[in-house]
């Protein structure tokens, strides 16, 4: 078997005294499409942010294609953040966004060429908003934002594409086509990595899941590892596995109680 495009050795990390992740131990091979699944806090975007090289492990070590991190960024990877992260007041276009992720391979030049250009327009065109090239980015809808990083990053031209929630803030037909572009992408040999808090989506359109709390709790196909014996512990619940029409679907349990258990005697029109 071919040496892990990613691997991480004995991974520990902390922001405090508390470790964000502990002793993680996870491997992806070159053309993996793949997840970094659990609840908030279970550390999935450290472990997106250590295989970027933004963060130092306090213990073990992190490599990517062969080459150890050592808290520095590797080049042959590209990042598309969380939309609800950026600052849309910055004043640029499309155009400029995602010509900011083609500044690597301008050297000294600081400024985008013809080539540039043109690569930029062929990755808007295909991912069906060329005509927004001149528009600013804070105009746009959540999705159409979304694309404009994955064009940022794609222009990069990675081996590995890392994505933070690339599916939040958005509706689920706009999820849906997020979704099925980046499997277009892994089929073309892309090498993806993405968070979600989704599980569903994880169930329907990953290969491939690491389910995160602090530690590696399981690894594996959807149809394996999301089970309520692994999920009910990680998400402090009982979990709800069925499937329907040949797809699987999980939820929590609700509640035990009632509205009115809770509110016994609420005022009508009171906003709770």
């Amino acid at each position: 078997m071919s040496e892990p495009m990613v691997e991480l050795r004995g991974v520990t990390f902390g922001y405090g005294a508390t470790p964000a992740v502990e002793n993680i131990n996870l491997h992806m091979h070159r053309g993996q499409f793949a997840g970094l699944v659990g609840p908030s806090g279970a550390g999935k975007t450290t472990i997106l942010r250590l295989i970027l090289g933004l963060l130092k492990p306090a213990r073990g070590k992190v490599f990517v294609e062969g080459m150890d991190l050592r808290g520095k960024p590797s080049p042959c990877v590209a990042y598309v953040p969380q939309i609800e992260t950026i600052d849309w007041s910055f004043p640029a276009t499309v155009l400029q966004v995602v010509l900011m992720g083609r500044i690597r391979r301008m050297g000294r030049r600081p400024w985008a060429n013809r080539d540039d250009t043109r690569a930029a327009c062929a990755l808007l065109e295909r991912l069906e908003i060329g005509e927004l090239a001149h528009r600013h980015i804070r105009d746009l809808s959540g999705g159409q934002q979304q694309r404009v990083f994955l064009a940022r990053a794609l222009i990069a031209e990675p081996d590995l594409l890392a994505l933070d929630e690339p599916t939040a803030g958005v509706d689920l037909q706009t999820q849906e086509n997020i979704l099925h572009l980046l499997a277009q992408l892994n089929q073309g040999g892309m090498t993806i990595l993405m968070t979600t808090h989704d599980l569903n989506a994880a169930a329907a359109h990953l290969p491939w899941v690491f389910v995160l709390n602090r530690q590696l709790v399981a690894c594996g196909e959807p149809d394996k590892v999301f089970t309520p014996e692994i999920l009910n512990p990680v998400y402090q619940g009982a979990m709800v596995v069925f499937r329907h029409n040949g797809r699987m679907f999980i939820g929590q349990e609700p509640h035990p109680h009632t509205y009115r258990e809770v509110i016994p005697n609420p005022v009508p029109g009171e906003r709770i």
